[in-house]
């Protein structure tokens, strides 16, 4: 059942008693002075449904703990001797003078209640309620997209340590899966913590291991009793079918029937990289910077300094990308509100700026750079598309049709004898049967954009004034060792995102002055 405040402390009341000691106009003393306000008992109500049952922690308390753990970038343990040995926190949190605080668990507790509760996000909404009441964002109408990789939580496993995991997983969740790996598992003592015994510079002996370990994983898999399983089970059953395919292929001379197995000369797109975190994937952010971990997503308010959304979201598929997750951003805006949306390139698609645009919104987004056939040679601006006539000019003047309508919508241009001859070949092409030329299906708009992005100054001077600020909010989210997710899984990094961005948008409000006065959230005009 859900904890009331009882009024009584521990020892002297420190916000009373040693108020001059807490730092004037930070997060700590805001916190101490309207905790209650800003995260009333009644919203938490949901998360504790039962009636019965030993109070808890009053929930208001450990949500002003996780702002200041998000702020500070805390584990649990640190978070609680911060709470016992810092004024400065059990004044924020209510705590008094004596207070010895609570065991590090009940914060893993308090994050699965929220976890499993209809608004996860409850303590981000919270801020952003305040952020509306302040009236600050009246009037601002720029939102700024960015994404960055964020670290995973776990090491990166190799081939052979994920097999092993993945099996070990499976003995220890699976009923019957121990007599099953004893019966039929040689190539590993699986009960043993460490890795194989084998020379590990010796090529043929990885190889052989391999091959082993491959052929356990489909024995035990294949020799499993037939039951229903339980969550924890099937996705153990899951992950070893996954993590026992991925990087091998049949061995050389073999069709995969014999039971012989290698290192695969390729790396399967979605691979999963740990076993720990079967959601962290491998992301190549640009061609020099590749990580593990997710990736993290931000709409912000350049004027004020303010996230307006995050996300946080695995690190690979369509369904990712920045495109696709900017209007995701976008959707709690005010109805009807007509922003200008800036973005780097991986917000440049054709379908972001068709739905951007019939939204009535304005766009400074940098188009895609063009991809050039030959170095320094034509791109599609050097020809003359007309969609309507169906029609392609070269810049040499030549003219070929376009073909039919792709299912993607699409279309193709070949031109190739007319390349035979052509003076211009050398900077047009370098295929044998001449230039072949692919019309994007949102061609007219990407062309008006790269158009737009070359020759307007007004909106060259929006984008080189606003869009860097975001840059600056993305620092601040990754400040403090925060790159590093905390958690497993994209669920609960996606919740840890959002307190983390709630921290920083209040503790933004305070530096702008807010302050409450008659019930009203407002921000105090700047002494002169």
């Amino acid at each position: 059942m859900q904890g009331e405040w009882a009024g009584e402390m521990v020892g002297p009341d420190v916000w009373e008693t040693c108020r001059e000691l807490i730092p004037a106009g930070s997060v700590f003393a805001f916190l101490a002075e309207h905790r209650e306000v800003l995260f009333p008992p009644g919203m938490f109500a949901d998360m504790y449904p039962s009636s019965n049952g030993r109070p808890s922690l009053p929930p208001q308390v450990l949500a002003a703990t996780v702002v200041l753990q998000s702020l500070q970038g805390l584990s649990d343990f640190e978070t609680v001797q911060e709470l016992r040995c810092d004024l400065r926190w059990k004044a924020a949190c209510g705590l008094g003078l004596y207070d010895t605080a609570f065991d590090p668990s009940l914060l893993t507790y308090f994050r699965r209640r929220l976890r499993h509760s209809a608004d996860p996000t409850r303590i981000f909404t919270k801020v952003r309620e305040v952020v509306a009441a302040t009236g600050v964002l009246k009037g601002k109408q720029r939102r700024a997209l960015d994404s960055t990789v964020l670290d995973d939580a776990v090491a990166t496993q190799d081939t052979v340590t994920q097999i092993i995991s993945a099996i070990r997983r499976v003995i220890r969740e699976v009923p019957g899966a121990p007599e099953t790996a004893a019966e039929h598992c040689r190539a590993h003592d699986y009960t043993d913590p460490g890795k194989p015994r084998i020379a590990w510079d010796d090529e043929k002996a990885r190889a052989a291991l391999v091959d082993a370990l491959v052929t356990d994983a489909l024995n035990l898999l294949g020799h499993l009793p037939e039951q229903n399983l339980g969550e924890k089970a099937a996705n153990a059953v899951g992950l070893l079918a996954l993590v026992a395919g991925q990087d091998v292929e049949p061995a050389e001379d073999s069709d995969g029937r014999d039971g012989r197995w290698r290192i695969a000369k390729r790396t399967v797109a979605d691979r999963t990289v740990s076993t720990v975190d079967p959601d962290a994937r491998h992301i190549h952010k640009n061609r020099s910077r590749h990580q593990d971990g997710f990736k993290g997503h931000g709409s912000f308010e350049p004027e004020t300094g303010l996230f307006t959304a995050v996300a946080l979201t695995s690190g690979y598929g369509s369904d990712n990308h920045e495109a696709v997750v900017a209007c995701d951003l976008l959707a709690d805006e005010e109805e009807g509100t007509e922003l200008t949306v800036l973005g780097d390139s991986a917000y440049g698609t054709g379908d972001l700026r068709a739905q951007l645009q019939a939204d009535g919104h304005t766009l400074v987004i940098k188009p895609p750079p063009l991809r050039q056939a030959v170095p320094g040679g034509f791109t599609i601006d050097d020809f003359r598309i007309d969609l309507a006539a169906g029609t392609a000019t070269c810049p040499a003047g030549h003219t070929a049709n376009l073909g039919q309508i792709k299912a993607d919508g699409a279309r193709t241009a070949q031109f190739k004898r007319v390349c035979t001859d052509c003076p211009l070949r050398t900077r047009c092409t370098t295929s044998k049967t001449g230039r072949t030329l692919n019309v994007h299906p949102r061609y007219e708009l990407l062309a008006a954009a790269r158009a737009q992005a070359a020759t307007d100054t007004v909106w060259q001077d929006e984008y080189r004034r606003w869009r860097p600020p975001v840059e600056r909010a993305i620092a601040w989210l990754v400040a403090r060792g925060n790159r590093r997710v905390p958690y497993r899984g994209v669920i609960a990094n996606n919740i840890w995102l959002h307190h983390r961005a709630a921290a920083l948008n209040l503790r933004r409000l305070i530096t702008l002055g807010l302050t409450r006065t008659s019930n009203t959230w407002h921000l105090a005009p700047a002494a002169a």
